[in-house]
C-alpha cells in the first residue's frame, strides 16, 4: 500500500502538477493540504477521471484539505476534530479498505505565526485537541496513519540552520513537545525508521533562493501506529516537484506499507 501527503499551496494553481505526480506515482491514499478552494470549486471530476475517489473539506482563500483514494471511497468520513470548535478546514479522516482497514487522518496543523501570539495559542489548543482525539482513534483503529503538514520541525536535524531557527515558529520547545506527545501515543515517524540523507527537507521558502541553496525544514510528516510500524518498507520525500514551474513550497512525502 502506498500513501502520500502534499501541501499543494492552492489546488487551483497546482492541479495539473498533482495529477501528473499521481500518474507517475500511483497512491492508494493521498492527503492534500492548503487546497484553498470552497467545496463547490473542488475538482472532483478531474480526480475521478484519473481513477481516484475524492473527499474534501474546503475553505475560501485559506486552508482546505482533501483525501484521495483508489477504489471504493473511504468509510467513516470525518471532517475536523470532534468536540473542538473550529472555523478552519484542517482535518479530514476516513477508513480505507473497509471494516478493519487503514484509518487515514490528513491534517493541516496551524502555522502559529510567532510564539506568544494569539495564533500560537490557537495552535497549542488545536494540537492538544488533536492528541486527545488521535488517542481515541487509536483505541478503535489500531491500523492508523496520521499525515500532513505539521508545521513542526521536530528536531534540530530537521532544520537547515538550528541556531538561526532556535525558538522560532516551527521549532519552539512547545511545538516539539506536542510532536513527542503524539509519538508517545504509540505512533512512529515513518521517515526516521530508515537511514536518510542529511539535510532532507520537505519545505523551502520561496524567498532568498532557499530551494537552490537547500535551506529548508522538514515539517511534513507521516506517523504510523505501532500495529503498522513493522509493515513500513520505505518512506521518503520527492523533491522533484519543487523544481516545477510555479511549484508548491512543499514537496510530497510518501510511505510504502506491505
Amino acid at each position: 500500500m502506498r500513501l502520500a501527503t502534499w501541501n499543494v499551496n492552492s489546488l487551483a494553481v497546482r492541479l495539473p502538477q498533482v495529477l501528473e505526480w499521481l500518474a507517475a506515482h500511483p497512491q492508494d491514499a493521498m492527503v492534500l493540504q492548503e487546497t484553498k478552494l470552497t467545496d463547490d470549486k473542488f475538482p472532483h471530476a478531474e480526480f475521478e477521471a484519473a481513477g481516484y475517489d475524492a473527499k474534501w473539506f474546503g475553505q475560501r482563500t485559506y486552508n482546505g484539505v482533501a483525501l484521495l483514494t483508489r477504489g471504493d471511497g473511504p468509510a467513516d468520513l470525518l471532517r475536523n476534530i470532534p468536540g473542538f470548535e473550529d472555523e478552519q478546514a484542517r482535518v479530514i479522516a476516513g477508513t480505507v479498505g473497509g471494516a478493519g482497514g487503514l484509518r487515514v487522518i490528513g491534517a493541516y496543523f496551524p502555522n502559529g505565526q510567532e510564539p506568544g501570539s494569539d495564533k500560537f495559542a490557537y495552535k497549542l489548543r488545536w494540537m492538544e485537541a488533536l492528541r486527545d482525539w488521535v488517542r481515541a482513534e487509536l483505541a478503535t483503529h489500531p491500523n492508523l496513519v496520521l499525515m500532513g503538514d505539521f508545521n513542526i520541525a521536530p528536531e534540530d536535524r530537521d532544520v537547515y540552520d538550528p541556531m538561526l531557527w532556535a525558538g522560532q515558529i516551527h521549532c519552539t520547545p512547545e511545538e516539539r513537545a506536542h510532536f513527542r506527545q503524539l509519538l508517545e501515543l504509540g505512533l512512529a515517524d515513518a521517515f526516521r525508521l530508515f537511514e536518510q540523507p542529511p539535510k532532507s527537507w520537505s519545505w523551502w521558502d520561496y524567498r532568498n533562493l532557499a530551494f537552490r541553496k537547500n535551506q529548508g525544514l522538514r515539517i511534513d510528516h507521516i506517523l504510523v501506529s505501532d500495529a503498522l510500524k513493522g509493515q513500513v518498507r520505505a518512506c521518503g520525500i520527492d523533491k522533484l516537484p519543487r523544481k516545477n514551474e510555479r511549484p508548491s513550497d512543499h514537496a510530497p512525502v510518501f510511505v510504502e506499507l506491505t
